[in-house]
């Protein structure tokens, strides 16, 4: 199963903590455009084979990985994904970028 990150403790990770983790942003460009949080990169799902052979040259499979979408379906199938790639440490951001924008950074815009 995968762990539900709450938008408010990604939001409360100490400088150390997120120098550890890895964020992943799964949304199309045109979202990303509209809202996004810096230290998230962007592997949107339309451009899967694109970025898919690299992932492990890209990531940690062992480090803490958060991964992120507007509402938190996409970001769910992508840690399915992941998990089948041997990730170990997946979290799922709950309720996506939109509600890291209602809770936590309302300077984020909505869509």
């Amino acid at each position: 199963m995968i762990e539900e990150l709450n938008v408010q403790k990604l939001a409360d990770l100490s400088d150390e903590e997120r120098s550890n983790w890895q964020f992943i942003d799964v949304r199309e460009p045109q979202e990303v455009d509209i809202a996004k949080i810096e230290s998230f990169e962007v592997l949107s799902l339309s451009q899967f084979r694109e970025w898919s052979e690299d992932i492990h040259a890209r990531f940690d499979k062992d480090k803490p990985t958060v991964v992120m979408c507007h509402h938190g379906m996409r970001s769910q199938q992508m840690c399915q994904w992941l998990m089948n790639q041997g990730f170990t440490d997946l979290k799922n951001l709950s309720g996506g970028i939109d509600a890291y924008s209602r809770l936590v950074d309302p300077s984020i815009p909505r869509y």
